[in-house]
């Protein structure tokens, strides 16, 4: 289990509270109401609109997107609180340690997610300082910006809906015992209506900021592939040293150095690597797997992008006809 061990604490909470998401609500995050407020979320959740338990999030939404820009991405700013008194049938305190889903980059797990590390980080920092457990009511977290992409766009520049899912598992010590309790806040982040969906509104850049953040953030800069802490087969695609490590860089593997391939041949996407990696059609079994690992194949549409950014030369800025 992921565990996020709360050190010694002891300080009021108000200091903590100073940064509040834009139209914040509480989220108690399910459970069984007497024991739901041992740690709750704050969070601009909007849905349903009875009892919002989600935030279903319009990109550049001021309400929810913290950035306010139609980016293809919602920034979405959540804090956790402990001992909640949101609910007055809650009855229980004392949070000794809080668990968050997914937050170490052990290289196994693939959905790790740089957000729930800097979640996981966040609670540890801000609630290091008060003695194990925790008794002060609404003691909260400064805000993480969690960033939820759309999805897409894909084929005729459909796009549509994506959603994290953030897990805490938190324990009580108080004394009647240990009590658990499971939180989950799901986050959407849905097109804007007008532009939403279109490449060059989103990705102002050009062609290789879309294959960046369509293609090397959600696909291989990821946990045990191609992130600063793996670096498989030495190559890193993080955003800002990905064009440097693929176009006229040689390959890692010796099978496609012999071959005479690059990591990307400006101009000749048949002696790149790269796209042959992403449509599988390798020679044999020393030149590695398709990519991504143990995942369903790229989507097509973006197949198809890399091909033509490789054919027209590979460029970092611009538009390349045929990708937008």
């Amino acid at each position: 289990m992921n565990r996020s061990v709360l050190g010694h604490m002891a300080v009021c909470a108000v200091a903590l509270a100073a940064t509040t998401p834009a139209r914040a609500r509480i989220v108690g995050g399910g459970g069984a109401t007497s024991k739901d407020c041992l740690v709750v979320f704050d969070a601009p959740a909007n849905f349903p609109d009875t009892t919002p338990k989600q935030v279903r999030c319009v990109d550049g939404d001021t309400n929810c997107d913290s950035d306010g820009t139609v980016n293809g991405v919602c920034s979405i700013a959540v804090r956790v609180c402990a001992n909640s008194t949101f609910d007055s049938a809650c009855n229980v305190s004392g949070v000794a340690h809080i668990d968050v889903d997914h937050s170490f980059d052990s290289g196994d797990d693939n959905k790790f997610d740089p957000d729930f590390l800097a979640m996981r980080q966040r609670i540890d920092q801000d609630f290091m300082e008060f003695m194990s457990p925790i008794t002060s009511a609404d003691t909260c977290t400064a805000a993480v910006t969690f960033q939820v992409p759309i999805k897409g766009p894909l084929g005729s520049n459909h796009c549509a809906r994506q959603m994290k899912k953030l897990k805490l598992r938190s324990v009580s010590t108080a004394a009647a015992g240990a009590i658990t309790d499971t939180d989950t806040l799901k986050l959407f982040c849905e097109p804007a209506s007008s532009h939403g969906c279109d490449p060059q509104t989103l990705f102002p850049d050009g062609t290789f900021e879309r294959i960046q953040k369509q293609v090397f953030d959600q696909h291989c800069a990821v946990s045990g592939c191609h992130d600063s802490q793996s670096q498989t087969g030495d190559l890193l695609l993080e955003s800002g040293a990905s064009y440097d490590n693929l176009v006229n860089h040689l390959a890692f593997r010796p099978a496609a150095r012999t071959a005479g391939w690059l990591r990307v041949t400006p101009g000749d996407p048949d002696t790149s690597f790269l796209f042959h990696k992403l449509e599988g059609d390798l020679p044999d079994s020393s030149f590695g797997e398709r990519m991504p690992r143990g995942k369903p194949k790229l989507n097509g549409t973006l197949r198809e992008i890399i091909r033509v950014w490789i054919e027209n030369g590979a460029p970092e800025h611009g538009w390349v006809p045929g990708t937008f």
